[in-house]
């Protein structure tokens, strides 16, 4: 099962082949549009040859920010989102070897798998990572790649409610983009609303 977050089947089969593209996606996903936002792990592994946490963290800070503001542009803010990415990729490389999947995977101090609530700790110790984004992400990771810990609904919050679609969690096809666009509209107008 891939996922379909782009429209674009290299890049989707890299969110879905990279757990740490997938995390760099989200880390993009805000003031742009989703498909953008989770496209830019491809367009940054076209300009370097790589995307994995030893090569971005390592990456000259003004090569990087260069190959964000290449056109088309990774993001609309290159500057800020570059040393994002690069904070993001030094955290993975430096706190978890590298390896990205272990933020979700990794057994816990008691030697158990983690909980959902325990992924949610993790995912928000790291840059850029607030709790919204690490609850959207923590339900992409149980709606759409399989992850089976105990509590991840429940941690994730409203975002990982069956047959919902509030997120870039609940994207599978282009109807079901759609049907999140009209939700995030809808809060948008309630909030300004009050």
């Amino acid at each position: 099962m891939g996922l379909h977050l782009t429209g674009d089947d290299s890049a989707d089969a890299l969110l879905t082949d990279n757990p740490f593209a997938l995390l760099v996606g989200m880390l993009l996903d805000q003031q742009v549009p989703m498909e953008t936002a989770f496209a830019g792990p491809a367009k940054l592994r076209d300009r370097l040859g790589a995307i994995d946490p030893a090569t971005i963290a390592g990456c000259d800070p003004d090569a990087f920010l260069e190959a964000f503001r290449m056109s088309p542009a990774v993001h609309r803010f290159p500057a800020s989102m570059a040393t994002r990415v690069q904070a993001l990729a030094a955290a993975v490389r430096d706190d978890w070897g590298g390896d990205t999947a272990a933020i979700w995977t990794s057994a816990g101090q008691d030697g158990s798998a983690p909980s959902g609530a325990e992924i949610l700790r993790r995912l928000q110790a790291l840059p850029g990572f607030g709790e919204q984004k690490a609850k959207i992400f923590l339900a992409l990771l149980g709606k759409q790649l399989g992850l089976t810990a105990a509590d991840w609904r429940e941690a994730s919050g409203h975002y990982g409610d069956p047959g919902s679609h509030r997120s870039i969690a609940d994207v599978t096809n282009v109807e079901s983009l759609k049907l999140v666009r009209e939700a995030k509209k809808a809060m948008k107008a309630a909030v300004k609303k009050r």
